[in-house]
């Protein structure tokens, strides 16, 4: 239970599922209790077993939908935003939504499958979603991701990823301070729209990286801590190097550094030293 002063953030761990590096690294990490949410995809091979293993582990946090557009392949044909079978790049999908230029009908299928495939491995519902490099906040897809979890009577269960923090908070921490305004700046309108479908959401927002391997991570770790929200979230991307992975996507050295520093004593030690504690977000939406 958390002191009377302390004020409780949540700590995300996204992309469980991207590989079986990944996966194994974010069960240590819950099984250690330094993570109060994991963000899962679900269009890749591991799903289905890892997603039996997370159960055995989420005991003590949230476990969300990790809604993906931009890595791998979709669930089903999308011959439109994915004619070679591949998802495209994220540069190519913020190009097509802020134009106007995305095909609804595909991403609202591709929704609803993805959605499918998280309950029908977790058994129950998402305690949140959120998206694979901030995509469920562009426009277009943001409202069709909340017309879904409306549909599906998600409204008062469960909590939406903001990624748009406040500038003054952004600017506070001195650090990724162009990435942070260029996310909130894309995802501008999320807040609103989902508050107005009754959906509740983070109040403050930190976990930006360039993923640079030189960098001392506990460093950039205390920069999150910073100007921290009233119901403030922190993503991070721990897990360990596979081959898998190594093809994937083009973090990987930066993930075991991660996942050092999330079962080292530093970590809970720079987080009583400005008086907060882990909790689950869910908790403290209630």
């Amino acid at each position: 239970m958390a002191k009377a002063n302390e004020r409780i953030v949540a700590l995300c761990a996204d992309d469980y599922g991207l590989s079986q590096g990944v996966s194994v690294g974010i069960l240590k990490a819950l099984d250690a209790g330094r993570l109060t949410a994991v963000s899962a995809l679900v269009n890749g091979s591991h799903w289905p077993a890892m997603g039996r293993d997370l159960l055995r582990h989420c005991e003590n946090a949230d476990v969300g939908l990790h809604f993906n557009l931009t890595l791998g392949r979709p669930l089903s044909p999308m011959p439109k935003l994915a004619p070679t079978g591949a998802f495209p790049a994220v540069r190519q999908l913020i190009g097509l939504a802020m134009g106007g230029k995305l095909p609804m009908e595909e991403i609202r299928s591709e929704i609803e499958r993805q959605l499918d495939r998280f309950e029908a491995v977790m058994e129950r519902r998402p305690d949140f979603v959120d998206g694979h490099q901030h995509i469920h906040g562009l426009p277009g897809i943001r409202e069709a991701l909340l017309d879904a979890m409306a549909a599906r009577k998600l409204a008062g269960r469960a909590w939406v990823r903001d990624a748009a923090d406040g500038p003054h908070r952004i600017a506070l921490r001195r650090a990724h301070i162009g990435k942070a305004l260029a996310v909130r700046a894309l995802t501008s309108g999320l807040r609103r729209a989902a508050k107005w479908r009754g959906f509740a959401v983070n109040d403050g927002f930190s976990g930006f990286s360039d993923f640079d391997p030189g960098k001392d991570y506990a460093e950039a770790f205390e920069t999150f801590l910073r100007a921290p929200g009233r119901r403030h979230l922190i993503m991070c991307h721990p897990g360990h190097v596979d081959d898998e992975l190594k093809a994937l996507d083009p973090v990987t050295i930066t993930r075991e550094q991660e996942l050092a520093f999330l079962l080292s004593s530093r970590m809970p030690e720079m987080l009583e030293r400005r008086g907060l504690k882990l909790g689950r977000l869910s908790a403290a939406l209630r």
